[in-house]
């Protein structure tokens, strides 16, 4: 392989340094911005994060489509040294910014068609995909992608929400954001036997779609049982069951999964959730014990945000995930 080729022009240099002061271009962590599949071939990242501003699925309070804009510009951008991992981040992790897929409002097929080849270009290469949502329909085309690079059936999935997402159709939408885990398991992408659901609380989905996702294998851990057990308890059998059958793990997160005194700005809010705290916690040990090859975070709707709570809060998400690969490569140099 070609060695990579990684040199911004300074006049790019100077735009992305005016991010920190609210000036230039507001790419995710002020990182390098690519927007060709040939620049991820030259520049050779280890991760891409990937916007996809949709959220035509909605059934509750719409808004997520600004989620990848607000996370991007809106959050405070906290440095990049990890204290409680002893590293800067970015010394063994090169992270770029591929953009956004084109989302055309009302256009659900060809929204998610582009959001799946947007991921696909980062993951056919071996590069890990961060995509930020947009609703949780956007999972159905982004795990897709990841699954066809790595084989359907070898991927495993953590996913922390208070929602199952598992309804077959809602409102006659197919692609729902309540539907998306239901589509994924439908198409043998990521089997019920790899898939594990962490957070659920609440009042749905309704006993006739448990008893289907007790068929398909699925495992879940509702809030009650994170309550009673202890959160790193639940984890450990959590990840167990989604790599009993798996070579690698992809990661979704719902902010609604967070209690929305943590995360109000979101379409669903449900009360009784996962504590910041644990969940940044929580994710960033995923990614430094075990082969991550995907992560999405979803549900960002900025508009119902308070004092960016829900914006920083899906930032940070994102560099604790950052963190734990790049300790991950450092532990195994």
């Amino acid at each position: 392989m070609a060695e990579p080729k990684r040199e911004l022009s300074p006049g790019m240099q100077e735009q992305l340094d005016l991010g920190f002061v609210f000036g230039g271009l507001a790419t995710f962590g002020q990182r390098p911005f690519l927007t060709e599949p040939s620049q991820l071939d030259e520049w050779q990242p280890d991760v891409a994060i990937v916007g996809a501003p949709y959220d035509n699925s909605t059934t509750n309070r719409p808004g997520a489509r600004f989620g990848p804009r607000a996370i991007r510009s809106q959050a405070y951008e906290p440095g990049s040294y990890h204290m409680d991992l002893s590293i800067e981040i970015f010394d063994y992790l090169e992270v770029v910014d591929f953009g956004d897929a084109y989302c055309p409002h009302g256009q659900t097929d060809v929204s998610l068609a582009n959001i799946k080849a947007r991921v696909g270009e980062v993951a056919s290469r071996g590069i890990i995909p961060i995509t930020l949502g947009g609703d949780h329909s956007i999972t159905w085309p982004a795990a897709t992608a990841v699954a066809e690079a790595k084989g359907f059936g070898n991927v495993g999935m953590v996913h922390f929400d208070a929602h199952a997402d598992t309804a077959d159709i809602l409102y006659g939408n197919l692609a729902s954001h309540g539907t998306p885990m239901r589509r994924l398991i439908e198409s043998g992408a990521i089997p019920g036997k790899n898939f594990v659901q962490v957070g659920l609380r609440g009042y749905w989905p309704p006993k006739e779609i448990f008893d289907w996702m007790r068929e398909q294998g699925m495992r879940w851990h509702t809030m009650d049982e994170i309550w009673q057990r202890g959160f790193q308890a639940v984890m450990k059998d959590a990840v167990t069951e989604a790599l009993a059958a798996a070579d690698s793990l992809y990661i979704s997160i719902d902010v609604d999964s967070l209690d929305p005194s943590f995360a109000p700005g979101t379409g669903t809010p449900e009360p009784g959730g996962i504590m910041s705290a644990d969940l940044l916690r929580m994710v960033r040990t995923l990614c430094l014990e075990h082969n991550v090859v995907g992560i999405d975070i979803v549900e960002v709707s900025p508009a119902y945000d308070v004092s960016d709570l829900t914006v920083n809060v899906a930032h940070r998400l994102a560099f604790e995930c950052l963190a734990g690969l790049a300790a991950r490569r450092r532990n195994q140099q």
